[in-house]
């Protein structure tokens, strides 16, 4: 049992090594995501005409497809994060099982 369990630690270790690049890489893509949403709004703001609420309205129908983008972006990063959150609870769920299971065979 406390192999098995030590087996479940590695893998679960192997596995959160793995989500801190994943993790990375989602903010990564989530800046770039917002720095194409931000220049795809501003050069649709500059180039429209008509009072400023027009101009807003058309440079956000514009970047329409860049705030979708960013917003999936946003979004996969946070299911990178609830999945490191699950690991990390797992390991410590398991080392309190080991703890426990070694407790129990010193009595």
């Amino acid at each position: 049992m406390i192999l098995e369990i030590q087996q479940q630690i590695a893998e679960l270790i192997a596995e959160n090594n793995k989500g801190h690049t994943a993790l990375f890489e989602a903010e990564r893509a989530l800046a770039e995501a917002e720095y194409e949403l931000d220049g795809i709004e501003q050069k649709s703001f500059l180039k429209a005409s008509g009072t400023v609420a027009d101009r807003q309205a058309i440079a956000r129908l514009e970047a329409a497809e860049a705030r979708l983008q960013r917003d999936l972006r946003r979004a996969e990063l946070n299911r990178i994060k609830v999945k490191i959150k699950s690991i990390e609870s797992a390991l410590m769920a398991l080392g309190t099982q080991a703890r426990l299971i070694q407790a129990e065979t010193k009595l």
